[in-house]
């Protein structure tokens, strides 16, 4: 199983970055999907939630408005569309997957996201 995280990178403030998360190994489909974040010294914390049929989205209120959490089930890929980049946004962001009746969790490896002037 392998969870391959792309898409991150350094981007001024108020910019836009893509985040893909590809799954390999595992249905996909049958996976709830999630972005986490993480900076030294702080726990990894939730960003945004997306079910396996893609109907039911949560963020956290800090991205609320500005991140977007999406699926296609046919490239086994979820994305964040990150817009109005602040930088407290900054983090290693990380793929979760989880199993819709198993709860079998799984994680990639991470993609930095720098957002500096």
């Amino acid at each position: 199983v392998e969870l391959v995280e792309s898409g991150g990178g350094r981007v001024q403030p108020g910019g836009s970055l893509r985040l893909s998360c590809t799954v390999f190994g595992i249905m996909f489909n049958m996976r709830h999907m999630s972005w986490y974040r993480q900076t030294p010294g702080k726990e990894r914390e939730l960003v945004s939630f997306i079910n396996s049929d893609g109907d039911h989205t949560t963020y956290a209120d800090s991205v609320k408005g500005r991140f977007t959490i999406s699926r296609d089930n046919d490239k086994d890929t979820v994305y964040l569309q990150m817009n109005n980049l602040k930088p407290e946004d900054t983090a290693v962001y990380y793929c979760h997957a989880q199993g819709q009746y198993s709860g079998i969790q799984y994680w990639g490896k991470g993609t930095l996201v720098t957002v500096s002037s």
